[in-house]
């Protein structure tokens, strides 16, 4: 049998165990308040990843009160009736009420051609049945279906013919080649054309469009239309040269990067991240620029604004190395309200669904941002003299009380969270985010960069690197090419195929010009 011995406890505790139990106790609950928080922090950063792996990407959100935001805005826009204001209220136009479109197919392009096919009766039936008369045409039940030709691939054999006196042999003559963009080449302007527009306007392999090119009696590897791809890319650097001149020489220049994947660069990893670097205009003739770089630094952007002029608008989303250009060129920077508005966003996708509400501090972020965008979607055909206005007397207003709501909240969120994230980079971005208010042209954000960079970024999930750096410059020369024409609404194939035949010829700076998208006459292709 088993006896428990008595153990003695202290019938009096003293001042300093006491003390010591207290501060122990505190500590522990200190740490675990840090536990629990590392653990919500956690918590968030997992249900972020997830759901930037499996879910929507869309970022749009439903337009609260959207009638009475109108009301509200048109309220505060002003209201003066100098002649200018009368005027502009004179020419504004109505919007009639909505209708239900017409349901059915849209018509075929009245400029497509046309094959006309016959379907008659035959002879035996062109009876009447009643009194045995023959019957006579009258009209025709017309349909149309759409006809695709596969695509032909032939052979031009070129005759250069010769010449030789008949009494001596001492005069031989041949009539010269004529000038091709790749001397020697095996593929026609209109052959290179379509193999570019597919890998860049469609985004096609060239080692898919060699297997296209063999069902058709075309066998060739992907390897000579890879080196056509680059001697051409090179070969069109003096009209890019040109294209950047006219992009500097701009008021409003977008800026953005991405990122691209070199296999075969002297001194780096395959596996290392290089850069394509967009670059648009915002006035004059439009213009949309790559440019290939093996990093992200200053050191490469600086050589591509280099010739900006000072006083020009640079917009561009919040990576510093804009404000370093900025600074050195004189520049006037804009931030971009998207980029602003994205990490509120992700904070509130980071809430519960049984949790949210619209009194959530990153919904109303979210929603006061969105103030903004329906009063420029209000004003967007607007003057910007008038445009102007609306941003002072409504848009101010917005932003004020975005300020407000920032600065009340700005240091009682964790900075490791989302939403501490998002109020972190959104104060570190103000001043830019502001500017916008002084002018009735500058831009709210730098979507537009982002919408042209988007071919290249959709294309690389086909191709997905480049092997060379002379196929990673030939790649950005090229989709500067076909961005550039689509921006001035030109087919790019059609471009591709002008370009292609006239730069031989050109000698002169006059001659380069005119092969620039809004200068060139395109002619059948």
């Amino acid at each position: 049998m088993l006896v428990k011995a008595a153990v003695s406890l202290p019938l009096t505790i003293t001042a300093e165990d006491l003390a010591a139990l207290i501060a122990e106790r505190d500590a522990l609950a200190g740490a675990l308040r840090v536990a629990n928080a590392q653990r919500d922090l956690a918590l968030e950063r997992l249900k972020a990843l997830q759901r930037q792996l499996f879910a929507a990407k869309s970022e749009a959100r439903s337009l609260d009160q959207k009638d009475l935001f109108l009301n509200e805005a048109e309220q505060l826009a002003p209201t003066d009736q100098t002649p200018a204001a009368q005027t502009e209220k004179e020419e504004s136009t109505s919007v009639a009420g909505h209708q239900r479109k017409k349901r059915g197919r849209k018509p075929l392009d009245a400029a497509l051609p046309r094959e006309i096919v016959r379907h008659e009766l035959p002879e035996a039936e062109r009876v009447c049945a009643h009194d045995g008369h023959a019957l006579v045409e009258i009209g025709a039940e017309i349909s149309e279906q759409i006809d695709v030709i596969p695509e032909q691939v032939r052979v031009l054999q070129h005759h250069r013919v010769k010449y030789a006196c008949p009494c001596c042999d001492l005069s031989l003559k041949v009539a010269p080649a004529p000038a091709r963009i790749i001397p020697r080449g095996l593929l026609t302007e209109r052959a290179q054309a379509w193999v570019i527009t597919g890998k860049y306007q469609f985004g096609m392999p060239l080692y898919r469009t060699a297997a296209l090119l063999r069902r058709f009696g075309g066998d060739l590897a992907s390897n000579t239309l890879a080196a056509g791809v680059v001697r051409i890319g090179q070969a069109v650097q003096p009209v890019i040269n040109l294209l950047r001149d006219h992009l500097l020489d701009s008021e409003l220049i977008y800026g953005d990067e991405t990122t691209v994947q070199v296999l075969k660069e002297p001194g780096r990893k395959a596996q290392t991240k290089s850069y394509m670097w967009a670059q648009m205009n915002g006035t004059g003739p439009p213009v949309r620029l790559f440019a290939y770089a093996p990093g992200r630094g200053a050191v490469h952007a600086e050589k591509l604004y280099a010739g900006i002029r000072p006083g020009t608008t640079l917009m561009s989303d919040g990576y510093e190395v804009y404000n370093g250009i900025a600074k050195a060129g004189g520049l006037t920077h804009l931030g971009c309200w998207v980029h602003a508005r994205r990490p509120f966003i992700k904070a509130e996708d980071a809430i519960p669904k049984a949790a949210r509400s619209q009194d959530q501090l990153a919904s109303r972020f979210v929603r006061l941002i969105g103030k903004l965008y329906r009063a420029e979607a209000l004003a967007k055909d607007w003057s910007p003299q008038r445009r102007l206005r609306l941003r002072s007397r409504y848009s101010r207003a917005v932003v004020r009380e975005i300020e407000g709501l920032l600065l009340t909240h700005l240091h009682r969120v964790a900075p490791s969270s989302l939403l501490g994230e998002a109020l972190h980079y959104l104060h570190g971005q103000w001043p830019k985010l502001v500017r916008f208010l002084d002018s009735g042209t500058w831009p709210l954000d730098s979507n537009p960069v982002e919408n042209a960079i988007r071919p290249f970024v959709v294309g690389r999930r086909s191709w997905l690197f480049a092997d060379t750096v002379g196929g990673a410059n030939a790649s950005a020369n090229l989709y500067s090419l076909i961005e550039t024409a689509k921006a001035n609404n030109i087919e790019p194939y059609r471009y591709l195929v002008a370009l292609f035949k006239k730069l031989p010829l050109a000698q002169t700076v006059d001659d380069y010009e005119a092969l620039l998208p809004w200068n060139i006459a395109l002619g059948e292709a």
